[in-house]
């Protein structure tokens, strides 16, 4: 219907610059690509639809009620990146568009994220339509030439039946492929799934998988996590880093399942996971709770009587497997009065509370602990001229096939010295092929990397799955910007302690920052303090730029390139008071 007063000239004319602008956009089908990059499925050759949960085969093992619930597309999203500061989407779906106690945003809307350069993850505000065909328009949008990492989380309670992804002609959007980490999986109820969400990228799972960042699986089925054995030994398929399951809401004694039957079924799940993937942690919850627990006491009532069934349970369990057996208590989840919908299902703020609860106890279980300063919270980066994702996977390829006897943690000071994975800026390849290559020294340094980045490429597996004899560590000159001398400091203790808890049988070598041009007399202070805190901790200390310095104390400019990464000769000049401190060849 035309607006009052708009005459239909102008309303046509805008409707021609719309259709215009539509069709000058390049669409790109995700489940078309030649590789994967639907996120979180585990059984990507074998789904009957793109945008399914369980595979094909599935349909014949669980109730039909939870084939239905798993061709909704919750926990799926799509990494891509553009450099165009306008991204459509265009999809349509096969379910309600709204619920009475969920808005159409969360049960049939997408949502869109940006990561920063710095590894933060920013909301992207959509305007979207709801019709036979969804669209989400976004505008703009921060750009920059090597382009924009995003996550397009998909609906939570509706199946997606096809979805396209709209640029402007003569942008770029390169789609990112799979992680190869183990996931997280979560087995759970509704609460899993997404209700209440206000949007897919508020459910606690997508909020947990953006905290933690490690792949995770969302197998919650509204209504119908009910800890049947169809879906354990499904579940058991997947070689995960950790198991979660969350069912108990769906298990109190008004449901078909009582009491004993509760604890039957939470023995034999967690035994039959144990069985079948012996080495993977697995993480009980206790149902939450309602928020009107207190003015209802038979709604209390049903919750103490289920948890008091996990507890029982899950002391059993704890005494026979001695370990790897966690329970997230109803204490720990700590939700608030008004942390709930409709007293049952989490409204954004109950999500918050349940992604924090669950983000404590898993990183006590995955020993990756954070602090408070900048310093202590891993995150990756997208600063530099190369791709960190690439370069991190390309690392953990080569850890795997070439173990190494040395590693050498640090930026791009370390990167541009020489080594494997190549770069294509490499300036002191003589010296690293006389005195690193032999001694079969890895080459971690990441172009860009602060302490904090280095404490999440720690926590994403580069010192997993091999012993190495010694780890050198030389970070910190690029937190010289953004961090004081004690965040700098407190930081790097931080990064040692996780350091020495995943090669504890390594020497550890704590190599002080390098001067740069303006900065050595803050350099020399904070190698002061690097040197007084590794004497506490045990750790050797070195200083090899000190060969980099004049009599007076500032850098010698012609070991340098610009002030702050040594040229040929440097690399020389750190070779040579490295090497009395390396192992042997």
């Amino acid at each position: 219907m035309l607006k009052k007063g708009l005459p239909l000239t102008l309303f046509l004319f805008f409707q021609v610059l719309c259709l215009a602008a539509q069709s000058s956009l390049v669409w790109w089908n995700p489940a078309r690509h030649a590789f994967p990059v639907i996120e979180g499925q585990a059984w990507t050759q074998e789904l009957q639809q793109p945008y399914d949960r369980l595979p094909g085969r599935a349909e014949k093992q669980v109730r039909p009620a939870v084939w239905n619930l798993s061709r909704q597309s919750a926990g799926l999203f799509i990494r891509f990146k553009s450099n165009s500061d306008q991204i459509t989407i265009r999809y349509q779906i096969k379910g309600n568009q709204a619920l009475p106690h969920m808005p159409a945003t969360g049960v049939s809307g997408v949502d869109l994220y940006a990561r920063s350069p710095h590894g933060d993850f920013w909301w992207c505000n959509g305007k979207y339509a709801f019709g036979d065909t969804i669209s989400y328009r976004y505008t703009s949008l921060q750009t920059s030439e090597k382009g924009q990492e995003y996550r397009l989380y998909l609906p939570l309670y509706t199946s997606v039946q096809w979805l396209e992804i709209g640029i402007p002609e003569g942008k770029t959007l390169t789609p990112l492929a799979l992680r190869p980490e183990k996931p997280i999986v979560v087995y759970g109820t509704s609460i899993a799934q997404g209700a209440c969400a206000s949007r897919p990228g508020m459910a606690w799972t997508a909020q947990l998988e953006r905290q933690i960042d490690h792949p995770l699986l969302n197998l919650g089925f509204s209504g119908n996590g009910k800890l049947e054995p169809e879906l354990i030994n499904l579940i058991s398929e997947i070689d995960a880093r950790l198991y979660v399951l969350d069912c108990l809401p769906n298990l109190i004694s008004t449901t078909d399942v009582k009491p004993a039957e509760v604890k039957k079924r939470i023995l034999s799940s967690v035994r039959t996971l144990r069985q079948k993937r012996p080495t993977v942690p697995i993480l009980l919850v206790e149902h939450a709770g309602y928020t009107d627990g207190f003015s209802n006491p038979v709604r209390a009532a049903l919750v103490t009587e289920v948890n008091t069934v996990m507890q029982e349970a899950y002391a059993e369990l704890k005494a026979e497997m001695k370990g790897s057996v966690y329970l997230l208590t109803k204490t720990a989840l700590n939700l608030s009065p008004d942390a709930m919908v409709d007293g049952t299902h989490p409204s954004d703020l109950g999500m918050q509370q349940y992604a924090q609860a669950y983000e404590r106890i898993i990183r006590s279980i995955l020993n990756e602990p954070v602090g408070t300063l900048s310093t202590t919270i891993p995150k990756s980066q997208s600063r530099d001229f190369y791709d960190f994702e690439t370069r991190h996977r390309d690392v953990i390829t080569r850890l795997k096939t070439h173990p190494p006897r040395i590693v050498f943690l640090g930026n791009s000071i370390t990167h541009f010295w020489g080594g494997e994975p190549k770069t294509k800026i490499v300036q002191g390849a003589s010296s690293w092929n006389r005195l690193m290559e032999p001694r079969k020294v890895q080459n971690l340094g990441f172009g860009w990397d602060r302490i904090e980045n280095v404490l999440w490429r720690v926590y994403h597996g580069q010192l997993d799955g091999y012993q190495a004899k010694q780890v050198l560590v030389m970070i910190g000159t690029n937190n010289l910007e953004g961090n004081t001398d004690e965040e700098i400091t407190d930081g790097l203790v931080f990064l040692m302690k996780a350091i020495q808890s995943r090669q504890p049988q390594a020497e550890l070598v704590w190599i002080g920052i390098l001067p740069r041009r303006g900065q050595e007399e803050r350099i020399h202070r904070l190698n002061q303090h690097f040197a007084q805190r590794a004497g506490q901790l045990n750790i050797r200390f070195l200083q090899p730029g000190t060969n980099l310095l004049q009599a007076d104390g500032k850098i010698n400019e012609a070991w340098f390139t610009d002030g702050l990464h040594p040229n040929e000769q440097g690399y020389e000049r750190l070779a040579e008071k490295l090497e009395p401190f390396l192992v042997g060849r």
